[in-house]
């Protein structure tokens, strides 16, 4: 591992401190140096002299002169003060005046429920974000086992279902409004990188359940990071990281990525409705309109009370649907639950491992030195991102556990022994003479009985193995790690994944990669219909067969984002909702009053 800046400075940090003692009071010197510069500090702060105004720049007015005050602040012109403040001020009151701000008139033409997903999506957001802070107070396992925890956790499903979705319809009915007009590219791209941003928001919430399909989830979708160089940074089987990314990081982005847009809205106001123009000038002249402000009729608009009521209809649905519906939840599949409901095929798990023959064992970076799983399309950035989590399958699943298992198990000692002073070629016969038979392995009262090869001391080995996975050991040793916490998952989960019972349970669940699992949830609740995009490259007759699917998933679905947010700059793309006129039945009001200007707007 490099060396920290402490390091590198000759400052050795990590070594002991001293400590000094007097009377009944303990300091170490680091805390004397500390509290040293302190002192320092608040020394200059004191000795220091401040800067002295400028001429002109402060007031002669006696204290408590409140009118004596404004009148000289006011004998200053607003333009003429210099401040970074007041800089500041001036072109946030130019770009948000209040009537902006919070308007309590709109453009007569505002008059569609496509206007109300905007609002109704805030609402549905600020509830998301309320009820994961209310799971957050019980603690990630606490909606697993306590009724108002799953309560909560139901709240927090249905209300991030409810915002997706009506995240979604507002993003149609903008699109089918071009509302990129009038200069308002910036509204549009921001609108598409909220999306986005939501996705992953949801995606790593997805992954933070530590539930079966949590579980599924992260195995699947491991490859495509992985291929893409980035997994051993951003590892999806890492369930404490995808949880600090939910709760910390992405909520902040996703917040002020919405702030923005928002502000957007309010500076340069809603799309006006799509007019024909025949000839160059014409349509010159109609951007020209689209783009300065509605001077047409207007219409009495409360955005406090429409907020309002959208938060309440909301809150209303969502706690309904939790409570009618409720949340899913199937358990998290364990090395002790799989070994003790198919202990033929953890055996078999095992030995493939021991042999080097196992997916994992296989897999490449950022694993291992292979390459059986590295893509590669031009560029292999799996291969240049490098082994960043080091796992050789032998070791990691089954040598190492058995070695601590047997300090107290004399038999084992000796069968590892065995096992370890072995030549390469010798001990590849033997797993591979072991994996023969295996097949044929029966139980009598739980105990594995394989059929006599030459295969040394590997019986022993993998039976000892399914008694730790038994006795769960394994999963604790598989999980064990420097770190406190002992989130990282990634360890037990490619070994639960290189078996065939994880895949049979996912199958029963309809979350297999042909049943478009990814997208999916146990039962019948809704998964996450919103990577259908993402998913839909690996049910594509020509690419779900190809060694590089998750590059080539990657890239289309990245080309595919790009291509949304540059929808404003793409001609005969932003051109659409000209030539399929659904802006005719948003806008009908509008189109219809024109017909007959002698209505009255009130």
């Amino acid at each position: 591992m490099p060396a920290d800046l402490s390091v590198l400075a000759g400052v050795g940090m990590s070594t002991p401190d001293r400590y000094l003692h007097w009377s009944v009071f303990i300091i170490s010197e680091s805390n004397l140096v500390l509290i040293a510069v302190m002192v320092v500090i608040f020394a200059v702060a004191i000795f220091l002299p401040f800067p002295r105004p400028r001429p002109g720049e402060e007031t002669l007015a006696a204290p408590g002169d409140v009118a004596t005050r404004d009148a000289e602040h006011d004998a200053v012109p607003e333009d003429a003060d210099p401040s970074w403040t007041a800089r500041v001020r001036r072109r946030a009151v130019h770009l948000l005046p209040p009537d902006k701000l919070l308007p309590d008139r709109q453009p007569a033409y505002v008059a569609s429920w496509v206007y109300v997903f905007g609002v109704a999506s805030l609402a549905a957001l600020a509830i998301a974000i309320a009820s994961g802070a209310a799971i957050a107070l019980g603690g990630p396992g606490w909606w697993h086992h306590n009724p108002i925890g799953h309560f909560f956790n139901s709240l927090h499903l249905w209300s991030v279902e409810l915002f997706m979705a009506v995240l979604v319809i507002h993003l149609w009915g903008k699109f089918w409004m071009a509302s990129w007009r009038g200069r308002r590219q910036a509204t549009w791209i921001t609108g598409v990188i909220a999306f986005v941003a939501s996705v992953v928001e949801c995606f790593t919430g997805y992954l933070s359940q530590t539930n079966f399909d949590s579980q599924w989830i992260s195995t699947n979708g491991k490859d495509a990071f992985n291929a893409l160089g980035v997994g051993a940074f951003f590892d999806l089987m890492n369930f404490g990281q995808m949880l600090l990314w939910h709760v910390v990081l992405m909520p902040l982005i996703l917040v002020a990525v919405v702030g923005l847009h928002v502000l957007l809205v309010r500076v340069r106001g809603v799309s006006q409705p799509i007019e024909p123009a025949r000839g160059a000038g014409e349509r010159r002249a109609q951007r020209r309109a689209e783009a300065a402000a509605w001077r047409g009729p207007t219409r009495r608009y409360d955005l406090v009370k429409e907020a309002s009521l959208a938060s309440v209809i909301v809150l209303v649905i969502v706690i309904a649907l939790a409570s009618v519906l409720s949340s899913p939840d199937a358990p998290a599949l364990t090395v002790r639950t799989w070994s003790t409901a198919a202990p033929a095929d953890f055996m078999a798990t095992a030995a493939n491992e021991l042999a080097g023959t196992s997916e994992t064992a296989r897999y490449g970076p950022p694993y291992n030195a292979a390459t059986g799983r590295s893509q590669k399309l031009v560029i292999s950035w799996q291969t240049l991102a490098g082994i960043r989590q080091r796992i050789d399958a032998a070791a990691t699943f089954v040598l190492n556990p058995l070695q601590r298992d047997a300090v107290t198990n004399p038999t084992l000692a000796r069968a590892l022994a065995t096992y370890r002073r072995a030549s390469p070629a010798t001990q590849r016969r033997w797993d591979h003479a072991y994996l023969a038979v295996l097949p044929q392995v029966r139980f009598r009262a739980g105990t594995p009985s394989v059929p006599a090869a030459n295969d040394g001391p590997v019986p022993i080995l993998i039976a000892d193995e399914l008694r730790l996975g038994r006795s769960g050991a394994l999963d604790a040793e598989l999980t064990a790690s420097p770190t406190f916490y002992g989130t990282n998952y990634t360890k037990p989960l490619l070994f639960i994944e290189d078996g065939a019972y994880f895949a049979a349970q996912a199958r029963a669940n309809h979350l297999a990669p042909n049943q478009w699992g990814v997208m999916n949830e146990t039962g019948s609740y809704p998964g996450q219909p919103w990577l259908w995009l993402y998913q839909l490259w690996y049910e594509l007759p020509g690419f779900r067969s190809s060694g590089n699917v998750d590059l080539i998933a990657i890239y289309l679905t990245g080309v595919a984002t790009v291509l949304l947010a540059a929808v404003p700059f793409v001609p005969g793309l932003r051109d659409l909702p000209r030539v399929v006129p659904l802006h005719r039945l948003i806008w009908r009001q509008w189109y219809e009053r024109e017909q007959r200007p002698d209505d009255e707007v009130v």
